[in-house]
């Protein structure tokens, strides 16, 4: 799941990958100028969930 995901934003252009030839493999993963853009509005709402946990796990389904 996490190899999948990190693909997609690869591809999307959010993170650059590198790969060291090494036994074993070893990958690291950076964020791009896109994925760093991306990261602050992201923050934001995390935030704005933290500050309401309350609020949203008191609704109930309809």
């Amino acid at each position: 799941m996490l190899t999948n995901t990190l693909r997609r934003l690869e591809e999307r252009g959010f993170v650059d990958r590198t790969v060291y030839p090494a036994v074993p493999l070893r990958l690291e993963y950076e964020l791009t100028d896109l994925g760093r853009s991306a990261a602050r509005p992201l923050a934001r709402l995390r935030h704005w969930v933290e500050d309401h946990m309350d609020e949203i796990t008191d609704v109930q389904p309809v």
